[in-house]
């Protein structure tokens, strides 16, 4: 008898059976819908605050550490039945309890590292306990195989979390846990096939035709100081020629000012290179003696015109080496020294290092040090060395040479001087 012949002769013969089947099912469905529209709802709700924040990989990374971890607590569930012997409820409280262990220790490393930018012994834990659970459930594998992809499948679980809490970690702090010594781009700037700065091709080339300018210039100093031969000089003075032609030719530099205190800059380094070895830095670790009083004296005003290698001021630096400020003073005193050289040096000016100690109140040891490195910048160097083609060498005490404007007369003609 068909089914619907069967429904009706039910429902000819139970009416009232019928009614009540009708209305439990129409309560049924209408439950059902709620339940189903609740349960939409909560999920909506966990997806956009769980889920949806995340990035894709992130998401993939728990999906596939997830299966990775159902397949290991698989291998559980069998290595407790055959070797351990569990059955029935107890085998289901007790074969996952590694597994439970790997995820609540994965937690707390992830909590931890959030709040102290370390997975510290949570992360360790994570690793020893998923090769336990590998190790376990690979020996009741059945055959090589199966042993192979027990061991892999919780090793595949914890390589997706520590990837996961790299990228958490780099999103945190900004920064990874370690770099690397051989990169690629390492051994392409060793090889020289790569550059370190992000300068283009034209100022990589405009900085090197200028460097061989400035190591043609030294050589050919350096030949003729040591009285070399004519044929040598002659050597050098054209390898120095041909490197100013093409510094000219393809860096601009006879009409760039850039280029042209770039240049200057490099001369004056290499041609003062032995002025390193006279320096006396001061040390950054040296302890700060005690001083009396916090006031700083009042500073001597420079007697006369003197040499700073003459005796009045070695006597002077020694008396004033002892007057020692606060840091905060000396560095008050610093910048203010540097201010006046800064301004001395626009006038084409070198101050010497009494003109220092008297307008800015510095002891002379002071001021001489600051001297002695202040002068071996590019702008300082050069009025030195202008002076020191008229025949003034630097001893401390000298200006710059400044050649005033010629006068002219009525007619045109200059006047005599």
């Amino acid at each position: 008898m068909p089914l619907i012949d069967e429904i009706a002769a039910y429902v000819s013969d139970q009416p009232v059976g019928t009614a009540i089947i009708c209305v439990a099912g129409l309560i049924l469905a209408i439950l059902g819908f709620f339940v189903l529209r609740a349960a939409f709802r909560v999920g909506n709700r966990l997806f956009h605050r769980y889920v949806a924040p995340r990035p894709v990989e992130d998401i993939l990374t728990i999906v596939a550490a997830s299966i990775a971890t159902g397949v290991s607590a698989q291998g559980m569930w069998r290595f407790s039945s055959d070797v351990l012997g569990f059955d029935g409820p107890l085998r289901l409280l007790l074969f996952a309890f590694i597994e439970v262990a790997v995820i609540t220790s994965a937690v707390r490393a992830r909590r931890n590292m959030r709040e102290n930018f370390s997975a510290g012994i949570d992360g360790v834990a994570v690793w020893a306990l998923t090769c336990l659970t590998a190790v376990l459930s690979s020996m009741d594998a059945r055959s090589p195989a199966e042993a192979v992809f027990r061991l892999a499948a919780p090793l595949v679980a914890a390589w997706l979390w520590e990837r996961g809490m790299a990228i958490e970690r780099h999103r945190i702090t900004g920064r990874s846990r370690i770099h690397w010594r051989l990169t690629p781009e390492r051994m392409l700037v060793r090889v020289g096939l790569a550059e370190v700065s992000d300068r283009t091709a034209s100022e990589v080339d405009a900085h090197r035709r200028l460097t061989r300018v400035a190591l043609a210039a030294k050589k050919a100093r350096a030949l003729r100081e040591a009285g070399a031969p004519d044929r040598k000089m002659r050597a050098a003075l054209a390898k120095l020629d041909r490197e100013m032609d093409r510094a000219v030719e393809h860096t601009g530099l006879a009409a760039d000012p850039v280029r042209q205190e770039a240049l200057l800059a490099q001369i004056g380094a290499l041609y003062n290179t032995s002025a390193l070895i006279d320096l006396s830095p001061p040390v950054p670790w040296a302890p700060e003696p005690e001083v009396g009083s916090p006031a700083l004296p009042a500073a001597r005003p420079v007697r006369g015109m003197f040499d700073d290698d003459d005796e009045e001021a070695e006597a002077l630096a020694a008396e004033d080496s002892a007057q020692v400020a606060d840091p905060a003073q000396r560095a008050a005193l610093m910048r203010a020294a540097r201010e006046y050289w800064d301004k001395q040096i626009e006038r084409k000016f070198v101050p010497r290092a009494s003109d220092i100690a008297h307008e800015t109140g510095m002891p002379l040891s002071t001021a001489r040090e600051c001297r002695a490195l202040w002068k071996l910048e590019p702008r300082a160097h050069a009025l030195i060395e202008a002076a020191r083609e008229h025949g003034i060498v630097d001893t401390g005490t000298f200006p710059a040479i400044e050649v005033p404007e010629p006068a002219v007369t009525a007619n045109g003609a200059t006047s005599a001087r």
